[in-house]
């Protein structure tokens, strides 16, 4: 790649503290979501403390501040982000994306059975507004190209936390009789055999996200780059000679 010029850099820098802004922000949105939706469930008798932040929604919302705050950070310090940083952004903006997906099923699936589901600010914010932040962070992170390119190894990264969750809650469910969503409960889905097909549909939603965001941010990196690029056949510019000293007459 051909060294930027000052002015590149200076757009650069920019960018990527608006960058920083805008992720800070997000977190800040998103504890707003886990505290307001923490202060409604608090309202229901059948509440437990265990019980709140045992939903996968909770956590990788918490996991979802954590590395927006990182991200922010490093956006704001440095130049560029850390390779590493690309896979946990991608993976943890699928886990909120997958949280909504699933909640707006969960909904949609509850009105066809009669059965109503309030939909309070803070889980507007935490499955809807939250989710929708995170991806426009994201794209314009991919849009700037400023950053290393996402490696498709994300598609297998992605697997390892859903993975232990769904071990942690299986287990717990079984021991204390209760699950986070329906389809993990056995007694509302036929069976063992209606819980592997929830699950391997739901572990099948995050590869296809994760691919889909993969692919769309190695283009748009690649877009971005040759944007920076000089036009084909452009000379390069050699530095202007210095001048020689004067020699004496």
């Amino acid at each position: 790649m051909p060294a930027r010029s000052p002015g590149d850099v200076s757009w650069g820098r920019q960018a990527r503290r608006a960058l920083g802004i805008f992720r800070v922000a997000i977190a800040v949105v998103e504890i707003v979501a886990i505290v307001g939706n923490y202060q409604y469930v608090l309202g229901f008798r059948s509440f437990a403390t265990a019980n709140f932040f045992s939903y996968f929604t909770v956590q990788s919302a918490i996991a979802a501040v954590v590395t927006l705050l990182l991200a922010g950070a490093f956006a704001l310090l440095t130049p560029s982000d850390p390779p590493w940083l690309g896979i946990l952004r991608t993976s943890v903006t699928v886990y909120v994306l997958v949280s909504g997906i699933v909640f707006g099923l969960i909904v949609a699936q509850a009105s066809t059975r009669d059965y109503r589901v309030e939909v309070p600010w803070s889980d507007t914010l935490l499955h809807f507004v939250v989710p929708a932040l995170a991806v426009l962070a994201w794209t314009s992170d991919s849009v700037m190209g400023l950053n290393p390119r996402v490696p498709w190894s994300t598609v297998g990264w992605v697997l390892v936390y859903p993975s232990i969750w769904l071990a942690y809650t299986l287990v717990r469910g079984a021991d204390v009789g209760w699950y986070p969503y329906f389809f993990l409960d056995e007694a509302q889905v036929d069976g063992l055999i209606g819980v592997a097909l929830y699950c391997a549909l739901v572990l099948v939603i995050f590869l296809v996200l994760t691919a889909v965001l993969v692919a769309v941010n190695r283009r748009l990196w690649r877009r971005a780059r040759a944007r920076a690029a000089p036009p084909s056949g452009t000379p390069r510019r050699s530095p202007a000679p210095a001048a020689e000293p004067a020699r004496p007459r």
